[in-house]
Formats: C-alpha cells, sequence, structure tokens
C-alpha cells in the first residue's frame, strides 16, 4: 500500500516536540521538578531505551524477515509501537532537558508556598483540603498533587499561613485561607 494513504500516526506532534494531549509548559516557563520526579522521568527514559525499544526492534526485525509486510500482524504492530515508543522518547529527552530541578526540603520550617509545599486551605464554608504542589510531568490529582502552573497552585505561591488568597472559578471569585504549609525534611 503507497504510504500516503497510511495514517502514521494517532497523535501529532507539534512544532515544539510536544505530544498532544500531554501537558503543555506555559511559553517561557521553566519545567521544575521535584528530584523524586526528574529520577521516575529519567527512569522511565532509561527503561525504553535500554529494555522496551529493543525489544520491539527485534520483534519487527523478525517479523519483517517473514516476507510479506502487508498482512503481517507482527510486524504491523510492532512498527506503530516503535513510533510510539519513539514519541515517548522524544518528549522526556525534550522534558527532561528543559528540567529544573527545585528540592522542596529546602523550605523546611518555613510558612510560606513555594514549589513542592504541601498545603491545607480552607474554603468560606469551612471545608479543607490538602494539596502538594509539583511539576506539571510529575503532579497526581488522585494523590492530591496539583501542578505548579494550576489555578489554585498559582493562587497559593508566595502566601503564607494564615493568609487568605483569592481563587477565580467558573462559578465566581473563591476565598481561601491558608492553614498550614509543610515541606519535606532534608533527605526525605
Amino acid at each position: 500500500m503507497n504510504k500516503a494513504f497510511v495514517k502514521e500516526s494517532d497523535v501529532a506532534d507539534d512544532d515544539d516536540g510536544e505530544v498532544a494531549g500531554l501537558p503543555a509548559l506555559p511559553a517561557g516557563a521553566r519545567n521544575y521538578m521535584t528530584p523524586a520526579g526528574y529520577r521516575r522521568l529519567r527512569e522511565e527514559l532509561m527503561t525504553l531505551l535500554d529494555v522496551e525499544r529493543p525489544k520491539v526492534v527485534e520483534v519487527v526485525s523478525w517479523a519483517a524477515s517473514n516476507g510479506d509486510r502487508s498482512e503481517n500482524g507482527d510486524y504491523l504492530y510492532g512498527k506503530k509501537r516503535l513510533r510510539e515508543i519513539d514519541r515517548r522518547i522524544r518528549f522526556l529527552t525534550h522534558r527532561l532537558d528543559i528540567a529544573e530541578v527545585a528540592d522542596p526540603s529546602a523550605h523546611h520550617g518555613s510558612d510560606q508556598v513555594f514549589f513542592g509545599a504541601t498545603v491545607t486551605y480552607a474554603n468560606a464554608r469551612g471545608e479543607e483540603r490538602t494539596i502538594t504542589i509539583k511539576g506539571i510531568d510529575e503532579a497526581d490529582s488522585l494523590k492530591g498533587e496539583v501542578s505548579w502552573v494550576s489555578p489554585i497552585a498559582r493562587a497559593l505561591l508566595k502566601s503564607r499561613e494564615g493568609d487568605e488568597v483569592t481563587l477565580p472559578t467558573p462559578g465566581g471569585v473563591e476565598h481561601l485561607r491558608v492553614t498550614e504549609v509543610r515541606y519535606p525534611a532534608p533527605g526525605d
């Protein structure tokens, strides 16, 4: 089949090497990351380069040697998987190249909110919530982690315990009171 009629990718890369559907950095922003987040992304990159990609290349090579590639499922799936791996490798390489590792334990004992802080805040109804401010590539909302570029993190950054901050929401402006700020102890 002519390559002109073959869909090469389900997800397109944009000009900056970012992949559609994945978190984007604001223009000109640094890619802040905790040391643990940096290690996790680096380990993923090394696993892709040293383990996953060589396995898939071996399968594709074997499948290609079997002859007709147009109906060879191992070959077609392998090539697709190889493109996915290569896309993820490019993404991780780019993100790690621009990463700025910020150790939250440097602020241990501080009551001011910076990157890496675990912040407890209360809204006007008295409902409390605790979040940890992390990097774009490491924040997990299921664990109460938010990206430092999220609206809640931007509202809380540089505030102190006892401060009141405003958070613009689709339902109107919400007033939040910072009740506690914690950082991991050095060495954690």
